[in-house]
């Protein structure tokens, strides 16, 4: 079942540029950073409890998100939402007709498993699925 909204992902064009904003003008707690390797990304996130604010930055230049800031210059990406079944959340939006952009879950941040539905299926939203780590510690060892 989805629990909570988990975060607000934003494509950032550059990363060091958008934590001193989020950071210092803003006054946001930045948690860490992690490159997210199966992503090709590296995230910076700054909690904002129940939910965070996620930048996401191309890992080596590549993937998706170096993609998408080809045609953009940054902005929002994704939102993401928590679910704590996340393979009867796949079946069951499945059987409602979503699309998902590959067929099984990926390693995501924090140990999380996560998969995303096609935006065709969200009225052209990218909309993230997460199911946390069950071991709390791995979050907190990931920043």
């Amino acid at each position: 079942m989805i629990t909570a909204l988990d975060h607000i992902a934003i494509a950032v064009p550059d990363l060091e540029k958008a934590i001193r904003r989020f950071s210092e003008d803003f006054g946001l707690h930045l948690e860490g950073t992690e490159d997210v390797v199966a992503a090709r990304t590296v995230t910076a996130f700054f909690p904002l409890p129940p939910t965070s604010i996620e930048l996401v930055h191309p890992l080596n230049g590549a993937g998706p998100i170096a993609k998408y800031l080809e045609k953009k210059p940054g902005g929002l990406h994704h939102i993401c939402f928590r679910s704590d079944d996340l393979e009867a959340d796949m079946a069951r939006l499945r059987d409602k007709g979503y699309e998902f952009l590959g067929e099984q879950p990926s390693p995501g941040a924090h140990g999380s498993r996560t998969i995303f539905i096609h935006p065709r299926s969200c009225d052209g939203v990218l909309v993230e699925l997460n199911q946390p780590a069950a071991d709390p510690e791995q979050h907190a060892s990931a920043s």
